[in-house]
């Protein structure tokens, strides 16, 4: 029994040119630098040369859009962090280093870091929850290094530690933002003591 063929002229599913999606995620980067978490899909689609509809084409919708933007800067971002974080120096170094390069980075970028951090997240359940899993993950990888460099020995502990070291990094990181006033140095030392004391420190002694 023959079988049909395919319609000659049937329409083939076209692939997203990889080149096109990164020309578009440049302009929505110059256009985020320059407009900060105000920035329209119309203006960088202008920006692109492109219509919104061809705009979300390539990438589903508007949260797609945030969810591409946070993999091209966080991701590299938390793999920076880390590398630092792994490092060979003492305790102090370490933490300098990996402080350092945070707020450099949220500095340098700073209308990019609040459309990413305030808007995308406000907007798009998945983008935040992306963001999210990578903040947990850094304080996951910094637990294993407290516990693998002994500086202890509970894993539990070294979690809470962990996570709330990671929590206050980024809580001043955000505040800083907002008073540029402030200089970076004061705010690196700072953290610097509070990071290393919060790792050494001692839990206080039950009472009685």
């Amino acid at each position: 029994m023959a079988t049909e063929s395919a319609p000659q002229n049937q329409a083939v599913p076209r692939r997203r040119n990889p080149a096109r999606r990164r020309a578009i995620l440049d302009a929505a980067d110059a256009v985020i630098q320059r407009d900060g978490p105000d920035a329209s899909m119309s203006a960088i689609a202008a920006e692109a040369g492109i219509s919104k509809p061809i705009l979300y084409r390539h990438f589903g919708d508007k949260s797609g859009l945030y969810r591409s933007l946070a993999e091209r800067h966080v991701d590299p971002l938390v793999d920076r962090v880390r590398s630092e974080l792994y490092g060979d120096d003492g305790l102090e170094r370490r933490t300098r280093a990996t402080v350092g390069v945070y707020l450099q980075m949220i500095r340098r970028n700073l209308n990019l870091y609040r459309f990413l951090m305030d808007r995308a997240t406000a907007e798009d359940p998945g983008t935040r929850g992306h963001l999210g899993l990578m903040v947990r993950r850094m304080a996951e990888d910094l637990a294993e290094t407290l516990v693998d460099r002994g500086y202890y020995d509970d894993h539990v502990r070294a979690q809470i530690v962990a996570h709330g070291v990671v929590g206050m990094v980024q809580a001043a990181g955000e505040w800083w933002l907002g008073h540029p006033e402030v200089a970076a140095e004061d705010v690196l030392e700072d953290l610097v003591a509070a990071v290393v004391g919060a790792i050494k420190g001692q839990r206080p002694a039950a009472p009685g």
